[in-house]
Parts: structure tokens; C-alpha cells; sequence
């Protein structure tokens, strides 16, 4: 009898690991000693069935428990966690959480509309970030009535002053200041030096700030920093909110009232493995290195999480389409591509890549740890007309046949909301799963789709 983790029903130690129970194998009773990756309560392979391929499917319980998780772990200090809607803006999704009280942070009056669409009433704890907002913008959010605007320039600030004096309404703000701390991540997604091109330095941010108290229509009212995305090492995050500590003791000390502090987003996940730590006790690391720095300042902690909250909870499917042999070299061709996941050809990026169905050779095979005798290496591409659409490089997978079914995980981030049309692919479905539910919150677009708006 082969052995089970009591948690997810999955083969104990088999080297196909999937980091949550929301996503597990479980026993298929279709095949004899076979198992089934399923989503919550529901099997991918259904699921792919019905809705086809390329398919992404996410998990509401994770998205929820992952958001929860992050509230509580501040619970100690006045906080609103402010979902990064860059990472997924799906509308199910954003009202998933507008629902659980949750803020958000958006970076264009695209991502504004969302909100609003979703939950008018989410207005309240909408910060609007971004380095080019335009005239348009800045008063869409001024007539939302948003709770903040973080402000990149001193051109910005000019535009947003006009703006707010034409429509008559005060303008809360916080300056993006850049606290000149290197973090260790992509250099694509590192934001925190001045080489960047994102937020004022440190060093000339109290000046504007001097600038802003006297516009009649702006109300200086917090700090805002944000050292780039996908960091794993919570250090960082403790350094740049010492310095923003500091300096928003100068800004008192120079009049001004400063009730927020903004610590950005960027905590990272792991994409290669899963974690030792749990999810809330990261977390609580993460936590402690914000708020050792702002213990006695007493003001009100603005965090923006994306990747981390709905990053695990989501996968791709895609169906093997090809197999090739180029001499020595082995490619399993899906029908997936770089338009419908741009990560890996953009930053290299590792995702991890499974069989929904797997079926062990043996017994033995199942309990031993990362040792399958039969795994192959393979690069795993798309159909696409470029070098650089692969998802895996000299990857190790199990054997699969043309036809079988592979899930790329840790594809909740990042993943639909970078999709484009290149080649005139159609962009994928989106699936929400609740237990046993799953429902469409993205329709699978048409070839019509693509070509409507063009004329000829």
C-alpha cells in the first residue's frame, strides 16, 4: 500500500511536490496506483476538460487564507493591506477581497476602474502609486475619492496640485521617497536605488515635501517606499523602513503631520521549492522587520502585497502537443506559450512543472525522495516563433506522452495579467475554484475577439 501524507493525500516524498494542500495529488480512481493533481476539491484534469487549454485556474480558499494570514500578522499595529492589483486584477478576484476588507493599491486608472467596479465602497483604501500618472487619471482618483496618492516627482506634484485646485477636492499624499537600499533580486524588478527610475532621494524628498504643505488643495499626510518586488530576504525591508523612521521624525520636527507610512510591496515567494517555514510564520519575520523601526512613531501602516498573496494560489495548464528530439536534446511542445506566461522569457524566471496525472513505476518509486529513475530531461517550449518561448530549460520531468496534461505552478502572479496576443493567440480562460465549484471569471477569447476593433 503506498504510503499518504495525512495533510494533503499526497504520495509521501514522491518528487512531483506541490506546496499546499489546495493544490495536492489524491488518488484517481480511474487508474489503478495513479494520482490526480486537482485544485481544492476539484481535478485539473476535469477542469481542462471543459474549459480546454491553455487554462488558468486559481484557488479562492488560498487567495482568502494567504490574505488573512497577512492581516493578522500586523494585527498588533494600526495596518491596511492593500492588494497589489498588478499582480491579478481579475474582477472575482479583486471583489474576492474587496469583501474580506481588504484595500488596494493601483498603478493606473485602469486598475482604479477595476476596484470601483468591483466594490465602490473600496475607494476609501485605494492608494494610487505609479511614476507616470496622467492628468486624466489623478482626477478620476480625485472624484473616487481614493485614501492616498504616493507621488514619484516633483513635476507630479505640480499636476496633482492644479488637478486637485480645479475640482476644489484636498488631495491626501505621501511622497515615494527612495531610500537607496539594494535588495537582492531581479535587476528588472529592483527599485530601490537611485539608478532607478522610481520615487524621490531620500536626501531631497524634505524640500518637497516643504513644497507640497503649501498647496492649498494638498494634505501631506505619510511616507511611502517600496524596495522592488520578489524578496525573500526580510532584511532589506527593515533597513528601508529604519531610514523612512528617521526621517519621518525630521518631517514632524519640521511641522508636518505624518499619520501613514507606506512600506510598498515585494515580499517574495518560493518558486523552486516549498518553504520550510509556514506561510504565517514567514510572515511574522516579515512583520517584526517592519515594525521594530516604527514602534513609537504611532502611525498607520499601508502594506501592498501582490505576488504573495495570490502567486501559489494559481496554476497554468497546458497540454503536451509535440515531443521532438533535436539529436541529444529532448523538447516537449505545449500549447501554452511565452504570450500567455512571459516570466520565464522575460526574467529567466524558474517555475515549477508537473504532470496533472501521474502514474508511478513502482512502489518504490512513489516513497523515495526525488530519486524517479525514469525522469527525463527535457526543455519545455511553445509554438511560438521565438527562441525564447520555453517555460524550462534541460528541465527534469517525468516521462509524458504528446496529449498528457502538465501544470505550471506558481502561476497566480504575474502570469494573466502580463498575457498578450502575439501571434494572434488568444489569451487563456480564467477558472476561480471554491471547494467543488469552479466558475469561469475570464472567458477564453476568439479569433473574432482579436479582430474587432481593427478595421480595414
Amino acid at each position: 500500500m503506498t504510503s499518504f501524507d495525512r495533510r494533503s493525500r499526497s504520495p509521501k516524498n514522491q518528487n512531483l511536490a506541490v506546496r499546499s494542500p489546495e493544490f495536492a495529488y489524491q488518488p484517481d480512481r480511474h487508474q489503478r496506483n495513479g494520482f490526480s493533481l486537482f485544485c481544492e476539491r476539484i481535478p485539473l484534469s476535469n477542469l481542462a476538460k471543459r474549459h480546454g487549454t491553455p487554462l488558468y485556474v486559481y484557488s479562492a480558499s488560498m487567495i482568502l487564507g494567504r490574505y488573512d494570514a497577512f492581516d493578522a500578522a500586523f494585527r498588533n499595529v494600526p495596518h491596511t493591506v492593500c492588494y497589489s492589483v498588478k499582480a491579478n486584477s481579475n474582477l472575482t478576484i479583486v471583489k474576492l477581497l474587496a469583501k474580506r476588507g481588504c484595500g488596494f493599491d493601483v498603478v493606473s486608472a485602469g486598475e482604479l476602474a477595476r476596484v470601483l467596479k468591483a466594490d465602490r465602497k473600496a475607494a476609501e483604501k485605494i492608494v494610487f502609486s505609479g511614476v507616470g500618472k496622467t492628468r486624466e487619471e489623478i482626477i478620476a482618483a480625485l472624484k473616487a475619492g481614493i485614501l492616498i496618492f504616493n507621488i514619484e516627482s516633483e513635476a507630479e506634484l505640480h499636476v496633482l496640485a492644479e488637478c486637485a485646485a480645479k475640482l476644489r477636492k484636498t488631495a491626501r499624499i505621501a511622497l515615494r521617497v527612495n531610500p537607496d537600499v539594494a535588495a537582492d533580486t531581479h535587476p528588472y524588478i529592483s527599485t530601490g536605488l537611485h539608478r532607478h527610475k522610481f520615487g524621490v532621494p531620500i536626501r531631497d524628498a524634505r524640500a518637497l515635501y516643504a513644497t507640497a504643505a503649501r498647496e492649498k488643495y494638498l494634505k501631506v499626510a505619510g511616507v511611502s517606499v517600496h524596495i522592488g518586488s520578489q524578496i525573500t530576504d526580510v532584511s532589506p525591508f527593515g533597513e528601508a523602513i529604519s531610514r523612512v523612521a528617521d526621517f519621518v521624525r525630521e518631517l514632524r520636527a519640521d511641522g508636518h503631520c505624518i499619520d501613514y507610512v507606506d512600506a510598498g510591496g515585494g515580499l517574495g515567494i518560493s518558486y523552486q521549492q516549498a518553504s520550510t517555514d509556514t506561510f504565517p510564520e514567514y510572515l511574522a519575520t516579515y512583520a517584526k522587520a517592519l515594525t521594530k523601526p516604527l514602534r513609537d512613531l504611532n502611525v498607520h501602516l499601508l502594506l501592498e502585497p501582490g505576488r504573495s498573496i495570490v502567486g501559489p494560489a494559481g496554476v497554468l495548464l497546458t497540454r503536451v502537443v509535440y515531443q521532438k528530439t533535436n539529436g541529444a536534446k529532448r523538447f516537449l511542445i505545449t500549447d501554452a506559450a511565452m504570450n500567455d506566461l512571459i516570466r520565464p522569457a522575460l526574467y529567466a524566471a524558474f517555475h515549477e512543472i508537473v504532470p496533472v496525472a501521474y502514474q508511478p513505476s513502482t512502489e518504490q518509486a512513489v516513497t523515495q525522495d526525488h530519486s524517479q529513475k525514469d525522469n527525463v530531461i527535457v526543455d519545455v517550449v511553445g509554438p511560438i516563433c521565438e527562441t525564447g518561448d520555453f517555460f524550462a530549460r534541460d528541465r527534469a520531468l517525468p516521462p509524458v506522452r504528446e496529449g498528457d496534461l502538465l501544470a505550471i505552478l506558481d502561476a497566480g502572479a504575474y502570469g494573466m495579467v502580463l498575457a498578450s496576443n502575439y501571434n494572434t493567440r488568444p489569451r487563456p480562460a480564467e477558472i476561480l475554484v471554491d471547494g467543488t465549484s469552479a466558475k469561469i471569471i475570464r472567458r477564453r477569447e476568439s479569433i473574432n475577439d482579436l479582430l474587432r476593433l481593427e478595421t480595414r
